[in-house]
Formats: structure tokens, C-alpha cells, sequence
């Protein structure tokens, strides 16, 4: 049996190097991946090179998994294989689950709370069938070591955004914005300060847990760190100087490129604990156990001493994680999440703001206030000029993409960074590289103002989602794991199999869910506007768009009156999360008008654009308009109130008809597959509202003979007059569009969008 538990949980092992490193890959390529400092495949192979390398250094890691959280001595090998079996399970199905999500968390926190329930249910088991107070359970428990984890692993939240915001406004006082001039000046310094930091963090830091370094040469580094730092910052310096000098290379790009190598290294050395840890632990109890004259009752004292692991052990474990890498779309997912609330510009918002969030950007904003009255005016003045960001504009990369944050702020995410983990490496304490990198770069976006009063509660509302989702994972890491022990400790292999069974249908939910908003995104990405930053490009792009969105109305309408009608819950409720979809269609569109705006407001020929403010008032009463009507069927049917009359479903079927068809031939305007008719719009739009009135009167005389009630007239005339006010608003973004920048006919037409 333990023979097969051994191999299950290697299996697990592979498993939770996929879903981890999924996780754990917006750690280093967050800051490359946002400035696109580099094309996408130059990135992963330099991180991928990273892990590789990392991965030596993480043999000191791995006691955390063997004596961390619980003194092994009071453990024997099948309680331990017990522990370790529901930590495994646990985590994957956790990690997995905010993978699904794109929200990165710990998985270091992960693992620690994981071990710390699965060894308390157990430990409490053990005093329970001994007759012996539950008080006991603190001798069964590392809690030294364990408290001295979470207090790290909560520190470094608040640690990782000041040094970061502090190290952020440092660098952009002296750089600027506009740093392009002044990088010839200080780059040469300011690169080899950077890369010096990371090469002694690294190197000599993280060299204490090394499988190949031997002692007299950690001792050598240790006892030479003051040369190797200095040496290292000089020849960095000079040699940065001349490759500006005689390539014109951009420095930031080295510190970028080099960063994200010492960073993915980072975190293989800190992290391969949290995957491959706990099945090296439960190994050496299986062997340990062997040994002794008693296996199954045999305390594994053994695992208390120092232990270095098999550098081949090491290596596998890195090209599984080195695959992930690449292969991954979860990982994607999660590192879109942190890249949007760390970016410069404006634009959609994922998360809505709320109460909390509001609050704490007021109490900012009047500390700032306070603070910069304080401050002498020339002060104020001065680093007002070196902060202000009114005219800058990032340089798009070589794809025409518009980074989401500049290559300065990439730099000093990653420097600073990689040697808070590093550090914590050296020390053997598992620091969280999720919490220490997510906090830096929101540290360094606060500094560089990208929070500002636009987009502040939202990305505020974004981090406290993600730290709230720390606490959750500690929460439910402890509680799982916890109850995994329990059935595994009373089920055997059974209970194993059971929740391996769960495991795999969970497992499989989430990866449905994953596709369900992958497409989700897809369609938002299709109304992207970053790579455009000619005005008559974004314009007639923003008409196709249009375009788009109406199409999707038509099908919304459809799907709410058809199951309003036949009064079918699951189709109203489609229409009703499409509805969400389409609002926030509506205000991308609205924020790329914006966009439009503000391009033809640098051409000293375009003067009429008003129409396309004009354009976002129609959007949005029509997104409102397409909710009201798939909300009130929504819950009119749910309340399990009585269907339409015939006659109010045939009056109401005309009116929809008569929608559709407006909504068919502006939306085949605008795409550009039907030249435009704007006396046809108008007149079908006449038509309706006659309709609409002529159907008023016979609702009258409905109310009147009592054959419909109140709450059917309600809703009769309501969905009535949405759609009317759905076709008139479609008829008048028409008319918006009818400008000098109208593309021809014969142009391509836009791409669906996968729904």
C-alpha cells in the first residue's frame, strides 16, 4: 500500500509543478511581459533558463517540507504519508481553482497551512486515541518555526509595496518620464547599481542552498562579499558604458532581460519546495521506515537532520516546470490580471470598486494633501516637474503594441524583487514570491501614478480582491487539508482513491470554466485599440466595433423574448450574463472613443467631433436598455409568475421583429457588409413606433376588461418601450457615424467574435 501511496505522490508532485508554476509565472514575467521589453520567446527562454538554473539552489528549501510546521520525531511513516497525501491533494485542487480565476496567490502560503492542518487533524487523532488533553498538540507542532513562516510571509506584504514605492519614486525622480536623455547620463550607474544588487542577492545569498556549491567555496563568497559587490557594480557599470557608447544598446533592457532571469531563478530556488517537497519527504520516511526493525510504528526521527537533495531530482522537477511555462494558458490568465492593475493607462477595469476601496483612496488622497503642504513650495515645484507625466506616451514595441508601463518601472520591479526573495532564500524562510512581486510592482504603479483618480477605487478594489484571496487560500488550505487527513487516516486507500476521484471531476470543472472565459476575454481583446494610434484607423475601427456589439444585442433580445416567452429560466439567464458581457463591451467601446477623441484632437484639421461623444450616450441606453429587458424577464420568470397573454407574446413578437431587423442592417453598416441606408433605419424605426403606440391602446383595453394583471401589463409595456428606445438609439448612431472618416464598402469585414 505505502509502495503506492509513494508513486501517488510523485504523480501528485508533477501535477503540482503544473498547477503551481501556472500560478507562479506572473512572479517573472510580469515586468517583461508589461514594458515588452523583449518579443514573447525571447522572454520565456531567458526565464525558462532561470528555473533551470534555480532550481540547484533550492536543496536548503526542502527541510521546510520535513521539519517546518511539525517535529517529525512523534510522526510515524504512514501518519506522514497520511499528512503528506492530503497536503498534495489539497494544493492542486486550490491552485488549480485560482488559476481558473487568473488570481495569483501563494503557493507558498499554500503549502504552509496545508501542512499545518493535515498535522494538527492528525496530531489531534493521535492525543485523542491516547487519552491525552488536546492542549498536547503544540508539542506535535513546529510552532516557532511556523509562527516565524506566517509572520514573514505577512510582512513582507507591507515591506515589499514601501521598498518598492520608495525604490520607484527614487528612480523616477531621477529619471523622469521622459528618461531618454538622462539614461545617457546615469543608465551606466544606475544598471550596474541594479545589476550588482541582483548578482549579490543571487549569487552570494542564495548560494548557502546550493546542491553543488561545496563549503570552502560558500565560504570563499561569504568571506569576499564586500569584493564581489564591488567588483561586480564597476564592471557592470563600465561595461554598460560601452555598450551604449558603441551599440547604442537600451540599458533597461539589460537590467530588464537580466532581472527576469534572476527572478524566475528566484523563484525556483524558493519555491520548487512547494511542489516537489513534500513527496522528497514523504520518500525519505518510506525509506527511513524500511530501515528500522519496526516500520509501521517506527517515529521518524531521521527527518529531523540536514539533508541535501539529489541535484537530478532537482533538474526533473525544472524541465517540468520549464514545459509548464511554455504550454500553460492559465499561466497567461493569471499574469494578465497583475499586468492590467499595474498599468499606465486608463482603460477597462475587471473589478468594480466598493466601499473599502473607496474609503482608503479618500484617506490617501487627504494624507497626500496634508503631506504636500507641509512640504516647502520649491520642493513641491520641483518634484512636480520631475513626476509629471501629463505628456508622456510610451513608445510602442516592436508588434505596434502600446506597453501597459515603461521599461523603468520593469527594471525596478524585478531588482527589487528578486532580492527581497533572494534574501529570504539565504534565510531559509519560505518567503511568498507572489505576495513580495505583486506588491512590489503595485507598489511601484502607485509611485509612478498610474492609480490615478480615474482608476484608483478599481485597481485598489483589484488588490484587496487578490490579498483577500491570500487570506482565503490560508483559510481554506488549513480547513481542506485538514479534513483530507481525516478521511485518508480512517479511509486508507479508499479514501485516498475517493478524493483523488473529486480531485480529477474538479479538476476537469475548472478547466471548462477556463475555455468559458478565455472566450470571454477573446471577445474583449477583439476591441482592443492598443496597436492603433492613427485617428482614422481607430475611428473606422470603433465603427466596426460597433458593429460587433449590435450584432450581439440582436442575439441577446432573441434569447430573453424566446424564453420569456416559453417562460425557460436557463435561456433567460444566458441572456442575462450575456447582458454583463455586453456592458462591458459598451464601455471598452466608449473608453476607445475616448481614444479617438483624443488622437483627433492633435489634427488641427478635424474639428467635428462631437458626433462621437454623441455615440457613447446611444451605447450606453442601449446596453441599459437590452438589461432592463433581460433582468425584468429574468425575474419575472424565476419568481414562477404567470406567462404572457397570447395576445401580449404575438403584439411583443412583432415589436421584437421589427428591433431585430434595425439592429441587422446598422450592424451590416457598420461592419462594412452592406452599403448604408439611413431612409430605411429611419422608416423601420417609424414603423415601430407606431406599432408600439398601436399595441399601448390594446394593453389599455387589457387593464380595462381585468384579462391581464398588473404585473403583466408592467412587464408588457416595459419590454415595449425598451425596444423602442433600443431601435431609436440604434438608428442614431448612424447618423453619428456619418462622417468624413466612413470607410468604403468594399473594405474587409470585421471578424466575428467567439461567443
Amino acid at each position: 500500500m505505502f509502495e503506492f501511496a509513494i508513486v501517488v505522490l510523485f504523480a501528485l508532485a508533477i501535477a503540482d509543478l503544473i498547477v503551481g508554476v501556472s500560478n507562479d509565472a506572473v512572479n517573472f514575467l510580469n515586468s517583461s511581459i508589461g514594458s515588452r521589453v523583449a518579443p514573447r520567446t525571447v522572454i520565456m527562454v531567458i526565464a525558462s533558463l532561470g528555473m533551470l538554473a534555480g532550481v540547484t539552489f533550492a536543496s536548503g528549501m526542502m527541510e521546510v517540507a520535513r521539519k517546518g510546521i511539525f517535529h517529525p520525531q512523534f510522526f510515524t511513516m504512514p501518519e506522514l504519508i497520511t499528512i503528506f497525501l492530503a497536503v498534495m491533494l489539497t494544493d492542486i485542487i486550490l491552485l488549480d481553482l485560482f488559476n481558473t480565476f487568473g488570481l495569483p496567490t501563494s503557493t507558498t502560503v499554500s503549502i504552509v497551512f496545508e501542512l499545518l492542518g493535515a498535522a494538527v487533524a492528525v496530531s489531534l487523532l493521535k492525543i485523542g486515541q491516547a487519552g491525552a488533553p488536546f492542549r498536547e498538540v503544540v508539542n506535535y507542532i513546529n510552532t516557532s518555526k511556523a509562527l516565524a513562516i506566517i509572520f514573514g510571509i505577512l510582512l513582507s506584504i507591507g515591506v515589499a509595496f514601501i521598498v518598492g514605492a520608495l525604490v520607484q519614486i527614487a528612480t523616477r525622480l531621477l529619471f523622469t518620464f521622459d528618461y531618454e536623455k538622462r539614461l545617457k547620463r546615469y543608465g551606466a550607474l544606475w544598471g550596474g547599481a541594479a545589476l550588482a544588487s541582483i548578482i549579490y542577492f543571487i549569487l552570494i545569498k542564495g548560494a548557502k542552498g546550493s546542491s553543488f556549491i561545496t563549503p570552502d567555496t560558500l565560504a570563499w563568497i561569504k568571506g569576499h562579499s564586500g569584493l564581489i559587490l564591488s567588483a561586480s557594480f564597476v564592471f557592470f557599470t563600465v561595461l554598460l558604458q560601452l555598450l551604449m557608447t558603441l551599440t547604442r544598446v537600451n540599458v533597461l533592457k539589460v537590467v530588464v532581460l537580466v532581472g527576469t532571469f534572476a527572478l524566475a531563478m528566484a523563484f525556483a530556488a524558493n519555491d520548487l519546495v512547494n511542489f516537489i517537497g513534500v513527496p522528497l519527504a514523504g520518500l525519505a520516511a518510506y525509506v527511513e521506515a524500511g530501515a528500522a526493525a519496526n516500520p509501521m510504528t517506527a517515529t521518524m526521527e531521521a527527518l529531523r537532520q540536514p539533508v541535501q537533495s539529489s541535484t537530478l531530482f532537482l533538474l526533473i522537477a525544472g524541465a517540468i516546470m520549464v514545459a509548464t511555462l511554455w504550454l500553460s494558458r492559465k499561466a497567461r490568465t493569471v499574469t494578465r490580471t497583475e499586468v492590467r492593475l499595474g498599468r499606465q493607462e486608463e482603460g477597462y477595469e475587471r473589478f468594480e470598486s466598493t466601499v473599502l476601496s473607496r474609503a482608503i483612496v479618500r484617506l490617501v488622497s487627504s494624507v497626500f494633501e496634508t503631506g504636500g503642504r507641509l512640504a516647502p513650495p520649491a520642493v513641491r515645484r520641483w518634484a512636480n516637474t520631475r513626476l509629471d507625466r501629463s505628456d508622456f506616451r510610451p513608445a510602442p514595441s516592436a508588434d505596434g503594441t502600446v506597453p501597459s508601463f515603461d521599461l523603468v518601472r520593469a527594471a525596478v520591479n524585478l531588482m527589487v524583487a528578486s532580492a527581497l526573495i533572494s534574501l529570504a532564500t539565504s534565510l531559509k524562510l519560505p518567503l511568498s514570491t507572489t505576495y513580495v512581486t505583486f506588491m512590489v510592482a503595485m507598489g511601484t504603479s502607485f509611485s509612478d501614478q498610474a492609480w490615478g483618480r480615474e482608476s484608483a477605487v478599481y485597481r485598489v478594489s483589484g488588490v484587496l480582491t487578490v490579498i483577500g484571496g491570500w487570506f482565503f487560500t490560508a483559510m481554506m488550505a488549513f480547513t481542506v487539508s485538514g479534513v483530507f487527513a481525516v478521511i485518508i487516516y480512517f479511509g486508507k486507500i479508499w479514501g485516498m482513491i475517493g478524493i483523488g476521484a473529486v480531485a480529477i471531476l474538479l479538476l476537469a470543472h475548472t478547466r471548462d470554466l477556463h475555455r468559458v472565459r478565455e472566450k470571454e476575454e477573446t471577445a474583449l481583446d477583439v476591441f482592443n485599440l492598443r496597436k492603433i494610434s492613427d485617428a482614422t484607423a481607430a475611428a473606422r475601427t470603433t465603427f466596426e466595433h460597433t458593429g460587433i456589439f449590435l450584432r450581439e444585442v440582436q442575439k441577446i433580445l432573441e434569447t430573453a423574448f424566446s424564453g420569456l416567452f416559453v417562460l425557460d429560466r436557463p435561456k433567460l439567464k444566458t441572456a442575462r450574463e450575456g447582458q454583463r458581457g455586453l456592458q462591458r463591451w459598451s464601455n471598452i467601446i466608449a473608453a476607445n472613443i475616448f481614444k479617438v477623441l483624443r488622437l483627433l484632437g492633435r489634427d488641427e484639421k478635424v474639428t467635428d467631433t462631437e458626433r462621437f461623444a454623441q455615440a457613447i450616450s446611444a451605447l450606453q441606453e442601449i446596453s441599459e436598455s437590452v438589461r432592463d429587458v433581460a433582468l425584468r424577464s429574468y425575474v419575472h420568470v424565476s419568481n414562477n409568475h404567470s406567462g404572457l397573454l397570447d395576445s401580449q407574446i404575438e403584439e411583443l413578437d412583432q415589436i421584437l421583429r421589427k428591433t431585430l431587423e434595425i439592429l441587422h442592417r446598422t450592424a451590416e453598416t457598420m461592419t462594412r457588409k452592406a452599403p448604408p441606408n439611413y431612409e430605411v433605419v429611419a422608416g423601420l424605426t417609424r414603423e415601430l413606433r407606431g406599432l408600439v403606440h398601436e399595441f399601448d391602446k390594446n394593453q389599455i383595453r387589457r387593464i380595462q376588461d381585468n384579462s391581464s394583471k398588473t404585473r403583466l401589463s408592467i412587464l408588457s409595456y416595459s419590454l415595449a418601450w425598451d425596444c423602442l428606445k433600443i431601435a431609436e438609439q440604434t438608428a442614431n448612431l448612424q447618423t453619428v457615424f456619418e462622417d468624413p472618416f466612413r470607410p468604403g464598402d468594399a473594405e474587409e469585414p470585421a471578424a466575428d467574435i467567439p461567443i
